[in-house]
């Protein structure tokens, strides 16, 4: 298996996370969806919590890539069929993250009472940070 096409995609939602969430782009309108301000965000383990969240978006890099290869039937079948390549693999991600992470996001967001506006600046989010995932993951695959 290699490792840094994994490691590479699971920097996108950390990168993609600080244009996002920066102050100048959804991140206040965020912070206000939470009734947020930026004291409340600035207490807190920023260590701890930067670290999960890299660790966590490296685990998402490799379920997604499992689940892209696996819906193929595998590396050859992919190989064999001229798909590994960032468009394909956009698609796919795009339809993981539309199936099953905005759900799983969503039905958690509902029974937190949190608001429209919060549920579709996370869920965009997401289904672009998995959509480029995947992309990268199936354009950046190297052979064994």
């Amino acid at each position: 298996m290699q490792y840094l096409p994994i490691i590479v995609a699971g920097l996108i939602p950390m990168a993609l996370g600080f244009v996002w969430y920066h102050k100048a782009v959804f991140g206040q309108p965020w912070m206000d969806s939470l009734g947020f301000t930026e004291e409340d965000l600035a207490g807190g383990n920023m260590g701890l919590t930067m670290g999960l969240a890299a660790l966590f978006s490296m685990i998402l890099s490799l379920a997604v890539k499992a689940t892209f290869f696996g819906v193929h039937g595998g590396e050859e079948a992919l190989v064999a069929a001229g798909d590994l390549n960032f468009g394909h693999g956009a698609m796919h991600g795009f339809l993981i993250a539309v199936m099953i992470g905005i759900p799983v996001l969503v039905t958690n967001g509902l029974f937190e009472k949190k608001t429209a506006k919060n549920l579709l600046i996370n869920s965009a989010y997401w289904i672009l940070a998995i959509t480029l995932m995947n992309g990268l993951l199936a354009a950046w695959h190297i052979p064994a």
